[in-house]
């Protein structure tokens, strides 16, 4: 396996790899990696698609991309994705995958010309004292040492920021920022999360930091993740004969480690209540998510709160089971051993009649039920105590929606600290209450607010242990690589699984590692696509300058005469083009 770019390997069709048809492949797990990495087996491998079997403990696919309907409850989604142009596995994956909502266009056609037509962007990003604009005005705000702060952190060596925090490299006038505010509340980052991952964030995003007080450079697919993204693909995997065991949790793998080399010997699962499993044979492929993100997530619903499940966690007790066996496959309790620091809740609001929808209009100055793209990303109360944040995306958010609704996804980082209108912490909290303390910082009259959350919403509060559980403060060997040294017959997908350049939580990783397992187990002679390389392209590091010190060019304190020299100077080479056109030197 390799990385590449370009169109010559973009655009490349691999020869069938030597050997393929005596191969057959097990995918622990139904989430995003798992399914990228058969569709990549398929596509790529020529694998025949009934040599392919996913194992599900739950009882349909799609992992943390998720969007559904609960009887009696209502529309859940527990999160939601935000995906960018240079997603390249990505959208490698489905510019093959046919779109389930247009003819003859793929779902990378689709989700293209529908981002295209309706452009992403917020018009109020940040509000205050209950719903009024907070006048951010989509300035970071950072001075000249929390500049510094970030330039020291995104010149340092990866091995100086392991096992450190965020508050331990960031200053006060950072943690202070609207940067740090817009930063934390669009991706989740705590204080006490990692500095190495805020890193790998700005290297991965330092294209997009001109979009990120509003959103602009975010795009988003047309319903839930679910409908848009996961459906589509399972549908073609079921097309090309894969075969998924739902209810069939997988407790355990067997390996021989001999010397210098690793092989999966057999599969244990639990499979509708019966015991069994699967010996694995020279042909036998093991690909394995580890983590989640979402393991024992609780509904609640508008009368009762959603619980905090700190049981038998069956995914991270798999990895567990599994890291015992070798040094290399990871060291699971870095990530979900620390609930108390990687939990959030978040809600899904669904408007019941006309009444709360006006609200909503005045904060993202959009028709709602227009169809089109409506807050453009989250809105956060800055003043919220839970530092809530919410938003709403174009509608109808699911197909089965009514047209009279509006879905809407409400998430707070602080959830064991009192709300401002509801005297409680928001784990503690019914959908009800979490709509009242939604309302309030909408700028909803306080002695509205009781009747609307009662009768105007129904709400479906969810409680996640483990939802931040990768952005623990980690070094190197905490997470397997996605085929660790000597294995030859399995891999490690997912959020947990350890590949070079790219950052955590995003679509793009989970596919990734897919593909890279996919390649390597293949030896499929086709280049997976490099990380984006804006982090090694002067134009955007000096746009990102410019944007960082909030649009403003410096002024070099020279005499006029010697200014004048030094423009004339500039303007004779490419150096001095580069920064005038990039805005970091002016003109006199």
């Amino acid at each position: 396996m390799y990385y590449s770019s370009g169109n010559y390997e973009a655009f490349a069709r691999p020869r069938k790899p030597d050997g393929v048809d005596g191969k057959t492949a097990w995918f622990v797990g139904s989430g995003l990696a798992s399914l990228a990495g058969a569709a990549f087996m398929i596509r790529d491998g020529r694998m025949a698609g009934n040599n392919i079997t996913v194992l599900e403990r739950l009882k349909l696919p799609g992992g943390a991309l998720d969007g559904i309907k609960e009887p009696e409850k209502g529309f859940v989604i527990r999160g939601g994705r935000e995906m960018e142009d240079h997603f390249e596995c990505l959208w490698d994956l489905f510019r093959s995958v046919p779109s389930i909502e247009v003819e003859d266009a793929s779902v990378l056609d689709e989700f293209y010309w529908l981002n295209k037509d309706d452009p992403n962007y917020s018009l109020q990003r940040v509000t205050e004292r209950q719903g009024e604009d907070a006048h951010t005005d989509f300035k970071f705000n950072l001075n000249s040492k929390a500049q510094k702060d970030i330039m020291k952190v995104f010149l340092t060596p990866r091995s100086e920021l392991e096992n450190k925090r965020i508050n331990e490299v960031f200053g006060k006038d950072f943690l202070a920022s609207n940067f740090w505010l817009y930063w934390r509340t669009m991706f989740a980052f705590e204080e006490w999360h990692s500095a190495l991952e805020i890193k790998l964030y700005l290297h991965r995003f330092i294209h997009h930091i001109k979009g990120l007080p509003d959103l602009s450079t975010l795009k988003f697919t047309k319903y839930n993740q679910y409908e848009s993204l996961v459906l589509p693909l399972y549908t073609w995997l079921l097309d090309q004969g894969v075969n998924f065991r739902f209810d069939t949790e997988v407790t355990d793998i067997d390996f021989d480690i001999t010397g210098e080399v690793k092989r999966a010997k057999r599969i244990h699962w639990k499979s509708e209540g019966v015991t069994g499993g699967v010996d694995l044979g020279d042909g036998d492929l093991v690909l394995t998510t580890i983590g989640s993100l979402t393991e024992n997530s609780n509904n609640g619903d508008h009368h009762t709160p959603a619980k905090l499940d700190e049981g038998p966690a069956p995914a991270w007790d798999l990895w567990r089971r599994i890291a015992t066996k070798d040094p290399a496959f990871g060291r699971p309790d870095v990530f979900g051993g620390h609930v108390a620091e990687t939990k959030w809740e978040s809600a899904t609001v669904t408007t019941l009649d006309a009444r709360i929808p006006e609200y909503i209009e005045k904060i993202c100055k959009r028709d709602p039920f227009s169809g089109r793209v409506v807050t453009g990303g989250i809105v956060t109360a800055r003043d919220s105590k839970w530092l809530m944040s919410w938003t709403v995306n174009r509608q109808p958010h699911f197909k089965q929606q009514p047209k009279d609704q509006i879905v809407v996804w409400v998430y707070s980082l602080f959830v064991d600290v009192p709300g401002d209108y509801v005297d409680k912490p928001m784990q503690e909290c019914t959908g009800e209450e979490i709509t009242q303390e939604w309302l309030y910082h909408m700028g909803v009259p306080v002695e509205d607010i009781p009747e609307l959350a009662a009768n105007a919403a129904k709400t479906v509060p969810v409680m996640m242990p483990y939802v931040t559980s990768f952005f623990m403060p980690r070094q190197a060997g905490d997470r397997p690589a996605v085929v660790p040294d000597g294995a030859v017959n399995f891999a490690f997908l997912g959020q947990f699984a350890e590949t070079t350049r790219d950052c955590i939580f995003t679509t793009e990783y989970s596919v990734r590692t897919g593909m890279e397992a996919a390649y390597s187990l293949l030896g499929i002679e086709r280049g997976v696509p490099e990380v984006f390389g804006s982090t090694y392209d002067i134009r955007k590091l000096l746009q990102a300058t410019y944007f960082l010190n909030d649009k403003k060019e410096e002024s070099v304190p020279l005499p006029k005469l010697l200014r004048r020299r030094l423009d004339k100077k500039l303007d004779e080479n490419e150096i001095g083009q580069l920064l005038h056109e990039y805005h970091i030197l002016p003109r006199e």
